[in-house]
């Protein structure tokens, strides 16, 4: 088993929970998600079987989420999972939350919540909320490519975030509530895409729990990464690849400097940065 699985996640599951599923269903240890998804989400949770899981870390970051904001409130957590901390009688318009919308767009500092895994002095900062412990949260920059109004209506909104990685939708939830001085929290959130994961191709563990030949959900790797630079090589060149060496190639000339993918026969042979048209391997797999 070698590839990708692009789960459609219910929520009420963690992404652990999801992966453990999907371990006894196949039958197999190396498995693993691409990035967590928060337990109260639902959408596209890529996981890795086999030896893709050692391609994890040369997936695309770029996310998308549709996320749905109640105004009027805030919680702890900055999501319906929490306790309300703020109350307000304010009613917004549709106009009011698209003036501010900018804010929130291109590269910004971002705080995350006090409940998330994040660590402070070694320590997650959940565990210091949860004894009452004061911490202070050093803000992140986080790149919001687009930040759109699908609908508004009776102080709830649904948007549609496109982010780079790292990026807590429960914290523009907060703070849209803040500039808008009325509070808000995260009440749903999906997310559509992961990379080049989309959730019009995602299947739900019902499906492969019903599916005899589950290996069919089982997609080959190399579709996947359409961010990098695919290069075919010969046999000979495969040999001296699968023996960890490192050779030249006039096709590595408009490569240099580039991480890229080596195939033959389109299958993954390697993945290799590349310096004065040479190859310098990071990761070999069987052809």
């Amino acid at each position: 088993m070698f590839g990708f699985i692009n789960v459609n996640k219910p929520s009420g599951m963690t992404s652990h929970d999801v992966v453990s599923v999907l371990r006894k269903l196949l039958n197999i240890k190396k498995i693993g998600h691409t990035g967590t998804l928060d337990p109260m989400a639902n959408g596209v949770l890529p996981v890795a079987v086999g030896d893709a899981t050692r391609l994890i870390e040369y997936l695309s970051d770029n996310k998308e989420y549709v996320a749905v904001v109640k105004f009027g409130e805030s919680t702890d957590t900055y999501d319906k999972e929490g306790n309300i901390t703020f109350k307000s009688d304010i009613v917004i318009t549709k106009s009011d939350l698209e003036n501010v919308l900018y804010k929130f767009r291109g590269e910004i500092l971002q705080k995350p919540p006090i409940y998330s895994a994040l660590k402070k002095n070694g320590k997650k900062l959940y565990e210091y909320a949860r004894t009452g412990k004061d911490v202070e949260i050093e803000p992140r920059k986080v790149v919001i490519e687009n930040l759109d109004l699908i609908s508004f209506k009776d102080n709830i909104a649904e948007l549609r975030v496109k982010c780079s990685k790292g990026t807590y939708i429960r914290s523009i939830a907060n703070d849209l509530g803040e500039v808008l001085k009325c509070g808000a929290h995260l009440i749903g959130l999906t997310r559509t895409i992961a990379g080049d994961f989309f959730i019009e191709n995602a299947i739900t563990l019902d499906d492969l729990k019903n599916t005899e030949n589950k290996n069919d959900f089982i997609e080959y790797p190399l579709n996947y990464f359409s961010h990098l630079k695919k290069v075919e090589i010969n046999e000979d060149e495969c040999l001296k690849v699968k023996h960890g060496q490192n050779f030249k190639s006039r096709k590595f000339t408009n490569c240099n400097n580039e991480l890229i993918i080596l195939t033959n026969c389109n299958r993954i042979v390697a993945v290799t940065r590349i310096s004065e048209d040479k190859t310098f391997l990071e990761k070999v797999f069987e052809k």
